[in-house]
């Protein structure tokens, strides 16, 4: 049967050769979670949750320019596991196996990614103020959105020229660079959606 491997696949994965960062981890999990809701699967549903658990996003203040407050939080592992949940009635494996994750304790990440809630009008872009980023270290900007919409990410320097885009018709968003020196970019999140979204945007 194939359940069977798949459980025995999820808590016994071998260590990948070089472990994703934390917004990419971040991205990762949303991207595995929005695929296990559309196929009502919740075994991807609970790997999304463990990788989930392994993040220690930090609160911000950072804030769009003219943006709208929020007070919805990214998605979170307990928010996962309620999906799978839902999805596992009946199943008592399934269920034991939510029990497990829900319970186990994770050590996380030592630095993990940086996030802020914005919340935008379809149709509207948030644009943020310049963000410092360092010099020949890898630059990473993410951004979900909760329920369905079509958000996209730019990355301009600040000459305005483009650094990264995201354009994909999808909830969720990420770049990632190098920049060479030390300086200020800017981060726009653009609603191309149908309906108003609340969002998450995390940077290491």
């Amino acid at each position: 049967m194939l359940r069977p491997f798949l459980i025995a696949l999820l808590f016994a994965v071998p260590a990948a050769a070089e472990t994703p960062s934390p917004v990419k981890t971040a991205e990762l999990s949303a991207r595995l979670f929005a695929t296990g809701v559309e196929m009502a699967d919740p075994l991807l549903i609970l790997s999304a949750a463990k990788l989930r658990k392994t993040l220690a996003p930090t609160a911000t203040d950072r804030a769009a320019t003219d943006g709208a407050p929020a007070s919805d939080a990214p998605l979170s592992w307990e928010d996962m596991l309620a999906e799978a949940e839902a999805l596992s009635e009946g199943d008592d494996i399934l269920l034991g196996l939510i029990d497990d994750v829900r319970a186990e304790t994770t050590k996380g990440v030592s630095s993990g990614p940086v996030y802020n809630i914005g919340s935008i009008p379809n149709g509207k872009t948030d644009t943020y103020p310049m963000v410092d980023f360092i010099g020949g270290e890898y630059a990473e900007v993410y951004v979900e959105a909760k329920s369905a919409s079509d958000l996209n990410l730019t990355i301009v320097d600040a000459k305005g020229r483009l650094v990264c885009s995201d354009t994909d018709a999808s909830h969720i968003a990420y770049c990632g660079w190098r920049p060479a020196d030390t300086a200020g970019f800017v981060l726009k999140v653009e609603n191309n959606g149908p309906s108003a979204a609340s969002y998450a945007l995390m940077t290491n």
